[in-house]
């Protein structure tokens, strides 16, 4: 099981690094390319045709500004592709979400929130977890932990608003 993570801009690193982090935590094997939509445009085609021949089953494309790279990326192949879309200065990332949200009928692209890296994983673990019963246990026990946190978060709040 491989996932592709592509963004448009090595800026956009740190954005795309808790995805990464995560699908290596769920023992995907992951590949981090930079692929510019409009800077190397035939990479960005040849990239996402070729995609499911290398083993690739799931595509996460971070991108800001125009955020074309999702869309390219989807117009390419029929692998899921998730966009994620990056904080910018200009817009605060809302300009990124909304070329990344508003594809064409027929390109679909699945999108999580601005900078939402860890999601982007999540969603391909997800995905992945449909085929590879494995990966299905892993985000089992990922939301059993987040529910142990918030239980715990819970009884200290309750202890401490007793005593306001």
């Amino acid at each position: 099981m491989k996932v592709a993570v592509v963004m448009g801009s090595k800026s956009d690193l740190a954005v795309v690094k808790p995805a990464v982090t995560l699908l290596k935590s769920f023992g995907v094997e992951t590949e981090v390319r930079v692929i510019s939509a409009h800077r190397t445009p035939e990479e960005a085609h040849d990239f996402a045709a070729h995609a499911a021949e290398r083993g690739i089953e799931v595509i996460i494309c971070a991108a800001g500004k125009a955020a074309h790279l999702g869309g390219v990326m989807a117009a390419c192949t029929t692998l899921p592709v998730i966009g994620l879309p990056v904080k910018t200065d200009m817009m605060g990332g809302l300009d990124s979400l909304l070329s990344i949200v508003q594809m064409p009928s027929g390109i679909p692209v699945a999108t999580v929130g601005v900078n939402g890296g860890e999601n982007a994983g999540l969603l391909a673990a997800q995905i992945l977890g449909i085929k590879y019963p494995e990966i299905a246990a892993r985000l089992a026990q990922y939301k059993q932990q987040m529910k142990i946190k918030i239980n715990a978060d819970d009884a200290a709040v309750q202890a401490e608003a007793a005593e306001f």
